[in-house]
């Protein structure tokens, strides 16, 4: 059928018009998702950041209510090791859940670098001298290896185990928790011990704290006091700010 004129004339711009209004109804739906996939991404972006806030300011609770900074441990360290503890207790790892060690082996070796906290009560239970591996550092530790014979210093996180006796007396087995970090701890036999050669006696006449083969070797009048503590499942951390380990480590990542 021929359509006259007159009614073409009117139907094209009434047909354009239908297909303008369409076009511009699917623009709108279009951004209108857009928008509605960006909100949503905004969202979980948002919650990522509460999550993180919200650790960062239980660590700090934890850390000021237990006036931590007067014991000489920086507010970095607590931190890394608060996140792991977290972690680590979300993974099942810790069993003794009320005590957190620290090894700050950033500060030297003359200061009293090992900090056991009850992290229930928020309050020092023990600070006392730890020493690093011999191939680690003279005063201060700045190389770190899981090699057996390396006589070096692994850090990392660990847990605790059992206790025996040893050449040192009471010791206590620890378990490296990352792998290619500190997982050959058992394999090298790097146990918490006491020593002669770690406290105020020896540091008064040397110039810092003697070394180990690569055990975290504390005072003899410590020992006891220490594992009975720490032992049977609580989590150890042995910290430095190794760039590499920072970044290697999946706990922390």
């Amino acid at each position: 059928m021929r359509l006259l004129p007159s009614v073409r004339s009117l139907l094209i711009p009434t047909l354009m018009l239908s297909s303008m209004i369409l076009m511009s109804a699917r623009s709108a739906d279009h951004r209108n998702n857009r928008k509605r996939v960006s909100n949503s991404s905004g969202s979980g972006k948002v919650a990522v950041a509460n999550l993180s806030r919200s650790m960062h300011e239980q660590a700090m609770e934890v850390y000021e209510s237990g006036d931590l900074q007067k014991y000489g441990l920086s507010r970095r360290a607590f931190e890394f090791a608060w996140k792991g503890y977290q972690y680590l207790l979300k993974k099942g790892k810790v069993q003794k859940r009320d005590v957190l060690s620290i090894c700050d082996f950033s500060q030297s070796s003359r200061k009293k670098r090992l900090y056991v906290i009850d992290v229930n009560e928020r309050k020092m239970l023990l600070n006392t001298y730890v020493a690093h591996g011999r191939k680690s550092g003279g005063e201060f530790a700045s190389s770190f290896s899981n090699s057996p014979e390396s006589h070096k210093s692994s850090l990392g996180f660990y847990v605790t185990r059992t206790t025996y006796f040893g050449e040192h007396g009471i010791s206590l087995k620890i378990d490296g928790l990352e792998k290619g970090i500190n997982d050959r701890a058992f394999a090298r036999h790097i146990v918490i011990h006491g020593s002669d050669y770690v406290g105020d006696s020896f540091i008064e006449n040397n110039p810092f704290s003697g070394r180990s083969f690569g055990c975290p070797a504390v005072p003899e009048e410590d020992i006891e006091n220490l594992v009975t503590t720490i032992k049977d499942g609580s989590c150890l951390f042995i910290y430095h700010p190794s760039r590499l380990y920072l970044k290697k480590s999946k706990i922390l990542g």
